[in-house]
Parts: C-alpha cells; sequence; structure tokens
C-alpha cells in the first residue's frame, strides 16, 4: 500500500493562468508543419487511432518516416537565411479555439426529471438538521429562499404527503402551541435504509475520498470543501467525524470541521485506486480482446454538431497525445500546454465518473481550482471538447455532465450508492400516489353529488 511522504499540510495559494496571450504567426507553410512535427510528442504505442465524429486518425508509427518527413521539410540554409535571424512561432494559445455551445435537449431533460425530487431532497435535509429533527412551522416558511420553495410550506406539504407528520407544541414555556414538522414514520424508515446502503458500500465510499485527495497537489483539501460536495459524491452527512476516523490508515483530519481552518490529508492509498477509469476500461479492452489498447477519451459529437477545420484539426492531434493520468504528478507541465488541457480533462472526466449522477454543478467544481491547478477560465473545457462533456444551462446553473455515462438521456453508468436516491424517489412517490387517489376519490364524490343534486331536483318537478 504506497505512502504519502511528507509535505506540507497547508494548500499553496499560488495558482496559474491557462493563457500565453499568443497569437498566431503568418509563417510558409512548409516551416508551421516543421514546427509542428518538432512539437509533436513521441507515440508510446506504435499504431493507434482515434475518431472525432466518425472520422479516424491514424498515427505515424515508423520512426524513420517520421525523421524522412522531416528531412523534406527541412529548409534550406542560405547565406541570407544564416544572417537572418532563427525564425520564431506563436503557437495559437488553446484558450483561443472556440467551440459553439448546442443544446443537448435529452441531458437537459436527465436534470429536469429530478426537479422535483431535489426539492423534497432540500425541505427534508432543513428540517432533520434541526436539533431534534423537528421545526416550528413558521421558522421553515421564513426559509423557503433558501431551499427554493416557490410556494408556502402548507402547499409543499399538501402536494408531497407522508414525509412529515404534524404536531402542535410551544417554542418557549407558556407560549401559545404552534404548529410543528417532524420526520414521519416513512421517512425515518428510510433513514435506516440510507444507514444501511452507507454501511454496505463503506469501501467505495473510502476510495472515493482517497481518490479526491489523491488527485489533488498537496495531497490535501479543505474539510469544508469536501463536506460541501457529500451530495454529488454520495458521502453521508457524518463522514468526516465517523467514516474518516474510523479509517486513519488513509485519512488525517487537521482542525476542527467547521471552522473554516480544517483540512483532511491523504497518509496512504491502496495500489489499484491510483488508476482512473479510462485507464481500466483500456486495460479491461485488453483483456477481452488481447490486443493492447492506449488508453484515450470517448469522443462523441451529438446528432448535428460539427467542429470547423481548424478546430477539428486540434483536437485530432490533441487525441493523439499521450493519456495524462489525473493522479500522475504534473508539477513540470506547462499550464498553457496540450499535455496540460489533456490531464486537465482527465482529471475532469475522472470527477464526473466519481460523482453519483455522473454531473456536477460547475460553481462547485470552482470551488476546487487551487487544489486540482485549474486555470480560472476551466469551464471552456467542457464546451472546447463537447465530445466528451456537456455543458447544461438547465435551471441558470451551469452543470458538467459526462456524456458517455447517459444514452438517450437516461443515467446507464450507475454508481452503487444511487440505491439510496432510489429509495428515496419510491418514499415520494408513494405520497404522490396517495395524494392522487385521495383527490380522485375526492372528484368521484363531488360527481356523484351533483348527480343526486340533479335528480332530487327533476323529482322536485
Amino acid at each position: 500500500m504506497p505512502s504519502v511522504g511528507s509535505r506540507k499540510s497547508t494548500i499553496d495559494a499560488s495558482t496559474s493562468s491557462g493563457d500565453d496571450g499568443g497569437g498566431t504567426a503568418s509563417v510558409p507553410d512548409d516551416r508551421l508543419r516543421y514546427r509542428r512535427l518538432l512539437l509533436r510528442p513521441p507515440r508510446r504505442l506504435p499504431s493507434d487511432s482515434a475518431s472525432v465524429s466518425g472520422m479516424p486518425f491514424r498515427t505515424r508509427s515508423s520512426s524513420s518516416s517520421f525523421a524522412h518527413a522531416l528531412q523534406k521539410l527541412r529548409p534550406t540554409t542560405t547565406a541570407s537565411s544564416a544572417a537572418s535571424p532563427p525564425l520564431r512561432l506563436q503557437i495559437r494559445p488553446i484558450s483561443s479555439l472556440k467551440v459553439e455551445w448546442r443544446k443537448d435537449p435529452k441531458l437537459d431533460e436527465a436534470i429536469e426529471n429530478d426537479k422535483r425530487y431535489n426539492l423534497c431532497a432540500r425541505v427534508v435535509k432543513e428540517v432533520l438538521n434541526e436539533p431534534g429533527q423537528a421545526i416550528p412551522l413558521r421558522y421553515l416558511e421564513k426559509r423557503r429562499d433558501r431551499m427554493r420553495l416557490k410556494f408556502t410550506v402548507r402547499t409543499f406539504l399538501d402536494r408531497n404527503p407522508g414525509l412529515f407528520d404534524t404536531y402542535y407544541d410551544r417554542v418557549r414555556p407558556k407560549s401559545d402551541l404552534v404548529p410543528f414538522l417532524r420526520a414521519s414514520d416513512r421517512l425515518r424508515g428510510f433513514l435506516e435504509e440510507e444507514e444501511r446502503i452507507h454501511g454496505a458500500n463503506e469501501l467505495l465510499t473510502v476510495s472515493k475520498l482517497c481518490k479526491l485527495l489523491m488527485m489533488s497537489k498537496d495531497k490535501v483539501i479543505s474539510a469544508d470543501k469536501l463536506v460541501h460536495v457529500k451530495r454529488e459524491f454520495g458521502f453521508p452527512n457524518d463522514f468526516m467525524v465517523n467514516l474518516v476516523p474510523r479509517h486513519s490508515r488513509y485519512f488525517r483530519l487537521v482542525g476542527s470541521p467547521g471552522e473554516g481552518k480544517s483540512f483532511l490529508e491523504l497518509v496512504s492509498y491502496e495500489a489499484e485506486w491510483a488508476k482512473s477509469v479510462i485507464e481500466k476500461r483500456a486495460e479491461e479492452e485488453a483483456r477481452l480482446t488481447g490486443i493492447q489498447v492506449r488508453p484515450n477519451f470517448n469522443v462523441k459529437l451529438p446528432p448535428g454538431f460539427f467542429l470547423k477545420k481548424e478546430m477539428r484539426e486540434w483536437t485530432r492531434d490533441w487525441l493523439e497525445l499521450d493519456y495524462i493520468s489525473p493522479y500522475e504528478d504534473v508539477s513540470h507541465l506547462d499550464q498553457a500546454s496540450p499535455e496540460m488541457e489533456k490531464r486537465t480533462v482527465g482529471v475532469f472526466h475522472e470527477l464526473l465518473s466519481l460523482s453519483m449522477l455522473k454531473r456536477i454543478p460547475v460553481p462547485i467544481l470552482g470551488k476546487f481550482t487551487e487544489d486540482y491547478r485549474f486555470s480560472n477560465a476551466f469551464s471552456t473545457v467542457f464546451t472546447r471538447h463537447s465530445g466528451i462533456f456537456y455543458m447544461s444551462l438547465k435551471g441558470n446553473i451551469e452543470t458538467a455532465m459526462l456524456r458517455e455515462a447517459y444514452k438517450d438521456g437516461v443515467l446507464i453508468d450507475r454508481d452503487p450508492l444511487l440505491e439510496i436516491k432510489d429509495k428515496f424517489v419510491e418514499l415520494v412517490e408513494m405520497g404522490w400516489h396517495e395524494r392522487r387517489e385521495r383527490m380522485r376519490t375526492r372528484k368521484e364524490e363531488f360527481e356523484k353529488d351533483i348527480e343526486m343534486m340533479a335528480m332530487g331536483n327533476i323529482r322536485t318537478h
């Protein structure tokens, strides 16, 4: 089991920018091609291919042919050219490569379908976080903005029965009785199921937490940041005070959680956890086919989406670069280099793969800019690599989504911890079903009363 050596326990506040401010120089075509060949890194495998929108690109497989191409493109030295200063090319920066954003209705629908469940989850969380897991109804009413509740709490209770029980109690001694809310027996049953599922998947949770620390530049992240993303990665509510101390061989908590000055530090990790999802996929494919496969991204542009020639060529060359694991040390890479871009895409791919729904709001990812060496304009990665990611604007919130995890808008790469969400959805839909049945019964009774009244009027006449 590899261990993490001695290092700083505080996070370096320095960060670097992703732009180099360069432009494209006007140079002869043969010199530009020569320069591109010089800059192209060596291949680990002699022959491989990648594809963008169904078009294959074959990597060069022979070092002799590469040298021959260089010889052909090498400019002839003359007396005038020898006296002239050396040619200095400015490579176009990655940040200047623009890709038009295109709406994906199916992936947007996946976010839209979860809105009602997410609203119920926010209200449940607000009540359960109270002392004694009970709250006066009027207090909860004042927190509607924080819960993003657009109607009254009473309307919410009527639309979502079965989540809470209402009872009367005093806020202070000798005060009037007021309505309180507390978790219903049905909701408490769900909470017990949630605890059981977390217990059965504790090792998965530990590996996720280790991976988040392993990808960070100092192997240490603010505890408050990790608590903030517990919902995205499926961590238990009390993971920092219960799960972390139980696994001291992997983690060290420095400071006190909740005070803003506490950090979770990586002590050691299992070697298997240092493999990314992409690397594991390549190993599995090699095992099944018996052919060595180079790790790389799955690129699949959405229907009707086309890249301009300049961007298509850049993407082709970028895909030919060697894959850089998000768990490798990249302190030697230039922040504006294509290699750093490949590593950054790898980190985002791994983060989204570790998340429960394979999607994370961009503002949440932005909290880890320093930890994972993201540039200030990191969100452009999601539109620049539209065949890997999708940037949803649903609900006026930018959300990064992993395309390969969805098929026709349905999540197919399911996390084991999603069983918790499935149980909660069952709980909420049970209440909706009861409400529909109650409304149907009322409608039938009303229609029956109207019919009886009509028959009575006919008899009187």
